[in-house]
């Protein structure tokens, strides 16, 4: 059985029939669009998603950041201000 990762669901059809019925019904939560009692998709607020975003960014940044520091070149210190 796939687990359903969110408070709210809906099936397509309630989908169809009133998308903002069921986000004003949810507020700032994630509901999930049920196919035949199964997610086939997560409406999510866009607070939220744009929330998601900036994590993922930062994530590959940090990536970035680590693979940098583990290159084998002498790190340079800079001072803030002379910038």
């Amino acid at each position: 059985m796939q687990p359903i990762l969110a408070n709210y669901t809906a099936s397509i059809t309630e989908l169809k029939k009133s998308p903002t019925q069921l986000l004003n019904g949810a507020g700032d939560e994630v509901i999930a669009i049920l196919n035949h009692n199964v997610p086939s998709a997560y409406l999510v607020p866009s607070k939220l998603y744009e929330k998601m975003m900036d994590i993922i960014d930062d994530y590959h940044l940090s990536l970035e950041v680590e693979k940098s520091l583990n290159d084998g070149d002498k790190p340079i210190k800079v001072n803030l201000d002379d910038l």
